[in-house]
């Protein structure tokens, strides 16, 4: 079974399950009912984004990606104004690009956390942002040793062992622990693949030249789920929680990685965006998971959105 399939077929079982977490099927027709047509197609936003040569650009995304979790610890990071925690860490690294170059997958391989503290602008003295600028550095390494090994440096190489195939691409970034996003429920194996997919995507939408041109199936990706998207939808009344869960998240307690309630808010959210194609395509608007979950995400910075509490959890897949 495919990588998209598999992640489809796990959410599916976990909601057949699930105990803290429902999907109103008649909220997520309502929201689907809002598109007369299929959502804009994303692009790379450089705003905060390196763009630059095409190879450049390449290994930028592939380089933000790497770093593109962290949303359990950002109520402590230390934040640009008015940006985010993901827009924070997108900023500074497009800053670090501009000034000094894309990094050889060399020197991701040998990056530290006190790089990682300087670059993002980090306390190294704060606790949890020295946590999370560990697991940074840790989450450059590994990858930079990977495709230093396996391709001889090419940020590119994935792509081409994949032939351009969106799936085969995220499953060969899967072979690294910081990308294999693959809970385990009950006696379930759940996979999620979050950062894998989102980067072939962000590929898929970057000015990165002949590559970009050569990836195919992306329709056939799931939704990144993290926990933004499951927030949106409980705003939009699609997901329901058990009031325990729910009082648990309005008053920001952590919510474990791998627990029950955690895999079921990610699965619900694969799962109603699955139900939203379905209902958009009985209509004849071709739409995809991760077009609407492009939507969706950005749906989430609306200021009545961001008020409100979303689930925490410290996890290193989103």
């Amino acid at each position: 079974m495919k990588l998209g399939d598999r992640v489809r077929t796990g959410a599916t079982s976990v909601m057949e399950r699930a105990r803290f977490v429902r999907i109103d099927d008649e909220a997520m027709a309502r929201l689907a009912a809002r598109f007369e047509g299929p959502p804009p197609a994303p692009l790379l936003d450089p705003a905060h984004h390196h763009v630059g040569p095409p190879q450049e650009t390449l290994a930028f995304v592939v380089t933000l990606d790497a770093v593109n979790f962290g949303s359990g610890w950002f109520p402590h990071l230390r934040k640009r104004p008015g940006m985010s925690g993901y827009f924070t860490v997108a900023t500074c690294l497009k800053e670090q690009f501009e000034r000094a170059g894309p990094w050889r997958a060399e020197t991701l391989a040998r990056l530290g956390p006190e790089d990682c503290a300087r670059i993002f602008g980090q306390d190294p003295d704060v606790p949890e942002q020295a946590e999370l600028m560990t697991l940074f550095a840790q989450a450059w390494n590994e990858p930079g040793a990977f495709l230093e090994t396996r391709y001889a440096g090419r940020f590119a190489g994935p792509l081409a062992e994949a032939d351009g195939v969106a799936e085969d691409v995220a499953e060969i970034l899967g072979a690294m622990s910081f990308y294999r996003d693959v809970a385990r429920y009950d006696q379930l194996e759940v996979p999620f693949f979050k950062r894998a997919q989102l980067t072939v995507a962000d590929l898929a939408a970057a000015p990165i030249g002949e590559q970009r041109e050569r990836i195919r199936g992306l329709e056939r990706l799931t939704i990144f789920a993290d926990n933004l998207v499951p927030h949106v939808l409980r705003h939009e009344g699609v997901l329901h929680y058990v009031p325990e869960l729910a009082e648990r998240i309005d008053r920001e307690a952590l919510i474990p990685a791998g627990s029950p309630e955690e895999i079921e808010i990610r699965a619900a959210a694969v799962r109603a965006v699955e139900d939203m194609v379905g209902v958009l395509a009985e209509r004849s608007v071709a739409a995809t998971a991760h077009g609407l979950d492009y939507w969706l995400w950005n749906r989430g910075q609306w200021p009545a959105i961001k008020a409100r509490p979303r689930h925490r959890t410290r996890t290193v897949y989103y």
